[in-house]
């Protein structure tokens, strides 16, 4: 029903509350399919196993995609491995916290 980038750029309106840049951008996304019958399914991770935010940021995503027409069930999937880091961020997000 919808692309991985529709559901990407979906995703994108969800900013990262700690640095400012939306979790695509930081490369937290790492993959998000859906069916056509409207069951998505998103596999993320976030930047810390320690986020203060984590479940408030899953519920964003969550909400995020459940906005798009015809979307029925969304199920984000949190993964630890692989483990994120500064290098799986966009080129503008590594320049700016500094790992570039």
């Amino acid at each position: 029903m919808y692309s991985k980038e529709e559901l990407f750029l979906a995703i994108s309106t969800v900013i990262d509350p700690e640095v400012g840049f939306n979790l695509v951008e930081m490369g937290l996304i790492y993959d998000a399919t859906c069916d056509d019958e409207g069951n998505a399914h998103v596999t993320m991770t976030l930047s810390t196993k320690a986020c203060p935010m984590h479940q408030m940021i899953l519920q964003w995503v969550k909400e995020s995609v459940e906005k798009m027409a015809n979307i029925k069930n969304v199920e984000v999937e949190l993964v630890w491995e692989p483990a994120w880091n500064i290098t799986m961020a966009d080129d503008n997000v590594k320049k700016a916290l500094g790992g570039a």
